[in-house]
């Protein structure tokens, strides 16, 4: 099992916890600002990525979904509006998330549509071959082992079950890229921190995303897992990317 360097960047450096541990005080920190937080840093374009993810999955019809690393639910809800006859499940490792979460779902009258949960996604809490589709939206970053959690979700989904990942990225255009790194680096933590009191988590955005594997590193590393069909999308200049990959029908 091959160890990535961003499996080895963690919120709190002088913490003694596990990296798994780190990500789960963290955003129960800042649960309470996180979708403000999400819409303001992102001018409110996290919205269409996660809506272009969830287009991937047209045709499915009436179908189990996984959410992983859900958070407070904006996948899981998004997934809910537009697949009506879906059966959705969200999982997540920070208690705080999903209460924000579980506030979130009973506002919406979604919560019979909708279960949150807690759960590791390195040894989630289901069967094989449960799920027709798994998304993720912005969460691989946080495995504490990238390659355990993308092989573990495999498991969970039915052969021929389709995974689907939105994860930030570093943009390549001159001019975009440095303007990226700038705001990444200088401005995203400030505002977090005026607003959140908690500057070491968009710091931590920051240094992981800078040391997480992208672009066809990450669909190397999808078909060393054993997906299949796998394809790589950059949305918006390449701020973010968008991967899908498939369970062959043949293979568990």
């Amino acid at each position: 099992m091959t160890n990535y360097s961003h499996d080895r960047i963690v919120p709190f450096k002088d913490s003694e916890l596990g990296k798994k541990q780190q990500v789960a005080e963290m955003f129960d920190k800042i649960a309470f600002r996180y979708d403000f937080l999400n819409r303001f840093l992102s001018g409110g374009i996290d919205v269409y990525w996660r809506k272009r993810a969830i287009r991937e999955l047209r045709g499915l019809g009436d179908f189990a979904a996984l959410d992983v690393a859900t958070g407070t639910g904006d996948m899981a809800v998004l997934l809910a509006r537009s697949f009506p006859q879906a059966r959705i499940t969200g999982i997540d490792i920070s208690q705080g998330m999903l209460e924000v979460g579980r506030q979130k779902l009973a506002r919406l009258k979604l919560n019979s549509r909708i279960t949150l949960r807690p759960g590791d996604s390195e040894a989630l809490p289901f069967s094989d071959n449960q799920f027709d589709a798994i998304t993720v939206a912005f969460g691989v970053r946080n495995f504490e082992n990238l390659e355990i959690g993308l092989r573990e979700m495999k498991r969970v989904l039915k052969p021929g079950g389709k995974l689907v990942l939105l994860e930030f990225s570093q943009p390549r255009t001159p001019g975009i890229s440095q303007l990226y790194k700038a705001y990444m680096r200088l401005i995203a933590p400030r505002i977090a921190g005026l607003a959140a009191s908690n500057r070491e988590a968009y710091q931590y955005l920051n240094d992981s995303v800078r040391a997480f594997p992208q672009g066809v590193h990450l669909i190397r590393i999808l078909q060393d897992c054993g997906y299949t069909h796998t394809r790589l999308k950059r949305l918006s200049l390449g701020i973010c990317s968008l991967y899908t990959g498939e369970k062959d029908i043949d293979r568990n």
